[in-house]
């Protein structure tokens, strides 16, 4: 069982309690909702909490307490499970959030800006770059030879490593003919 899993499961022992006199691990406000459930229920609430976590876990879109209600076991409170879940994850880096009626994990508010994007700046293509870019792609596959024909003048080795660095040409392969020259295309 994972670290995860056994996170979820609060420990119970009437015998053994802390210096504050309150149950090792278990919340304040459920240690007397702890103290009257038997220890079969409270197996099958940690249950219903593991269970609860997978399906919120693996949604892409926020999970409605209808959809939590028909995925888990019957006689379950759909509130009080999602309230100790929510327990559980308030002091980790996501935490389990109400969205209008439903529930989904977000990124803790003290480290959103651990989520900003980098930015990439965008470079804009030469007129070079952009004439030959028109001429793969009506022509291809096309040799250097041929790209430089067609324009009339000589093409450098950096406008071609500068369409294949942004991905929109690529070799396409040799040719056969003396020489072997490198062919182009569009990607």
């Amino acid at each position: 069982m994972s670290e995860r899993a056994n996170a979820s499961v609060i420990p119970f022992n009437v015998d053994h309690e802390t210096e504050e006199g309150v149950l090792a691990g278990a919340p304040a406000e459920s240690q007397a909702q702890n103290l009257s459930q038997n220890p079969g229920e409270r197996l099958h609430m940690a249950e219903a909490v593991r269970m609860a976590e997978a399906i919120v876990f693996a949604s892409a879109e926020p999970v409605s307490e209808k959809q939590l209600a028909a995925r888990l076991p019957d006689g379950i409170s759909i509130a009080a499970a999602m309230a100790e879940l929510q327990q559980i994850y308030a002091r980790r880096g996501v935490n389990l959030v109400r969205v209008g009626d439903a529930w989904a994990f977000r990124t803790a508010g003290d480290l959103a800006f651990l989520m900003s994007r980098d930015t990439v700046q965008q470079r804009k293509l030469s007129r070079a770059a952009l004439e030959v870019l028109a001429i793969i792609a009506y022509h291809q596959p096309v040799t250097r030879a041929e790209i430089e024909d067609i324009r009339g003048v000589e093409t450098s080795k950096g406008t071609l490593d500068t369409l294949m660095e942004t991905e929109w040409v690529k070799m396409r392969g040799r040719r056969r003919t003396p020489g072997r020259p490198v062919t182009y295309g569009t990607t």
